[in-house]
């Protein structure tokens, strides 16, 4: 009894969905088992063009995710690890590499999904270890997709006989445009070329398109993965944001060229014998792969020129807060992320420390431009932290152990509390600097020598607590929480200081009492911030008490 078309066609979304994700299951799991050394290899290939295309080749047909590797190839044009040039060869090697998991796959084997599913639920049950569970996720990955094939294949079959489906693809069989860019933009919405292109095979194996409409549904597959790497980059430099432009470009023209030859190329191929079955789809996604690669390898130097003209650097400045160590090709390798999210939170600490440094300098001045420099100063911290913060979102995403969803929490700590002492310093102390000047005030000598060994500790705290940031050392954390009642000490003398020159009726002290005061106050609140950083070290420990560092004996 054949199927209503509605359950066909909840059949069919819901296999391709399935298909969808088992893809990325199987890159997830490739780049878990293997990123590192496949990252490794990549940078390796820096050398010239065959080797680069050999590299992207090997590692693509691994982590088959076009996305993917754009973006990682991408990441290391942005650092400078290789040129354009160098970068654009991988991709068209990359290109060929996806094809390979599409080969493998359109060799039908019924009932081998099984094997690969309980394969890889026997690995996930019996260890934890990070590569297993890579492992792991790639055969589970591997095993669903061949069961979702398997169901479209099945439901694909039963579509021949509905008229409504006969009479969409009828209406694109004669727009192969059309039909292109459809395809084109559902590869996109789904960041699945792979699984695009093996949905059409199982389309035409079922005999429902022919060869003119498969031959479009593979461009617009090519044409969609191309285009997903460069929207998923657009928060990226521009010299990593054209590597996935060069490769979204060599593809498109390549279509281009083809397309008004798509009903000439079906009517030859059937001359000869060839029908649209699921081999032919596959050996056309190879065949156009190929074809970029062998056009453009040679001119990858021209490819390079033409996308630096189509996407200059954009002028930053010291002020841009652009992220330098968050490499979006990561994301999926937790312990890698954390890393370069740490050396980012360094570079904000960096950032507000120079901050901190100069407030001393603003209350000295009497031009109130050094503190409109602070407060700019403040922009770029304010941008870093969003974008540190942004990125630790997207890498709690993934499966992460204990260890590294509790580094994860310290990193988001951290750079919280940077970011608040920026706003002390940007919304409080150079408000004060600004209320200092307009009343053209003048602090004391003993109260501006004060203000100067005050501000000098909490300089120096913040260079310990970048230090205990970086090393997790107990010793300093220990140093830097201990610190808090030598600063609330030092805090009471100074103020007991400033009483008594007022007392004394000293003008200046009593003209800027106000200002001294909450200079003082705010300096001390920005050292609990600090403070904050030696928590999660000496809590994991045992040796934080509820509010105050527990006596250790010994």
């Amino acid at each position: 009894m054949t199927d209503s078309p509605t359950h066909l066609a909840i059949m069919i979304l819901g296999s391709v969905a399935l298909l969808i994700w088992s893809v990325r299951q199987l890159g997830l799991g490739v780049s878990q088992a293997f990123g590192a050394n496949l990252r490794r290899w990549l940078a390796a290939a820096a050398g010239n063009r065959a080797s680069a295309f050999g590299v992207g080749l090997v590692v693509s047909t691994l982590l088959q995710s076009s996305t993917a590797t754009a973006m990682l190839i991408g990441s290391f044009a942005g650092r400078g690890l290789v040129t354009l040039s160098v970068a654009t060869a991988m991709m068209l090697g990359a290109g060929v590499g996806t094809t390979v998991a599409t080969q493998i796959l359109s060799i039908e084997a019924k009932g081998a999904w099984a094997l690969f599913v309980a394969a890889g639920v026997g690995l996930a049950i019996a260890t934890e270890a990070d590569r297993a569970r890579g492992v792991s996720r790639l055969l589970i990955g591997l095993g669903v997709m061949m069961l979702a094939l398997e169901q479209i294949s099945g439901a694909a079959l039963e579509l021949r006989s509905s008229e409504l489906f006969r009479a969409v693809l009828g209406s694109l069989a004669g727009a192969s445009l059309l039909a292109m860019i459809i395809m084109a933009v559902a590869t996109w919405l789904v960041h699945a070329s792979l699984a695009m292109v093996l949905f059409t095979m199982s389309l035409a194996s079922a005999g429902v398109v022919p060869v003119p409409l498969a031959l479009a549904l593979v461009l617009g597959a090519n044409i969609g993965g191309a285009f997903a790497p460069y929207v998923a980059m657009t928060g990226s430099s521009a010299a990593a944001r054209r590597v996935p432009l060069s490769n979204l470009l060599m593809r498109a023209i390549v279509a281009a060229a083809l397309l008004p030859f798509l009903n000439m190329i079906g009517a030859g191929l059937f001359a000869w014998g060839v029908d649209a079955t699921g081999r032919f789809v596959v050996n056309a996604h190879t065949a156009f792969n190929v074809l970029v690669a062998l056009v453009f390898l040679p001119f990858t130097d021209a490819a390079s020129r033409l996308c630096v003209r189509l996407l200059p650097e954009a002028p930053s400045g010291p002020e841009s807060g652009a992220p330098r160590h968050l490499d979006p090709s990561v994301v999926n390798a937790p312990s890698e992320a954390l890393a370069g999210a740490m050396r980012e939170a360094l570079e904000l600490g960096n950032q507000v420390s120079d901050m901190l440094k100069r407030v001393l300098d603003a209350f000295r001045s009497t031009d109130i431009r050094v503190a409109r420099d602070i407060e700019k100063m403040d922009d770029s911290v304010d941008h870093l932290f969003e974008a540190i913060k942004l990125y630790l979102v997207r890498v709690s995403k993934s499966e992460m152990s204990d260890e590294e969803s509790r580094r994860a929490q310290e990193i988001l700590s951290f750079v919280t509390n940077l970011e608040h002492i920026g706003d002390i310093i940007d919304k409080n102390l150079m408000e004060l600097v600004a209320k200092k000047i307009r009343k053209g005030a003048s602090f004391s000598s003993e109260g501006a020598e004060d203000l100067a060994n005050f501000h000098a500790r909490i300089v120096e705290n913040m260079a310990l607590a970048l230090n205990v940031f970086a090393t997790r050392d107990v010793g300093l954390a220990r140093r830097l929480v201990a610190e808090k009642a030598a600063i609330r000490q030092a805090e009471r003398e100074a103020a007991d200081r400033h009483y008594e020159r007022l007392r004394a009726g000293r003008p200046e002290s009593i003209e800027t009492s106000t200002i001294h005061l909450d200079l003082i106050r705010d300096l001390k609140r920005i050292h609990g911030h600090l403070a904050a950083t030696a928590y999660p070290i000496l809590e994991q420990i045992g040796e934080l008490g509820e509010s105050r560092l527990r006596v250790v004996n010994g």
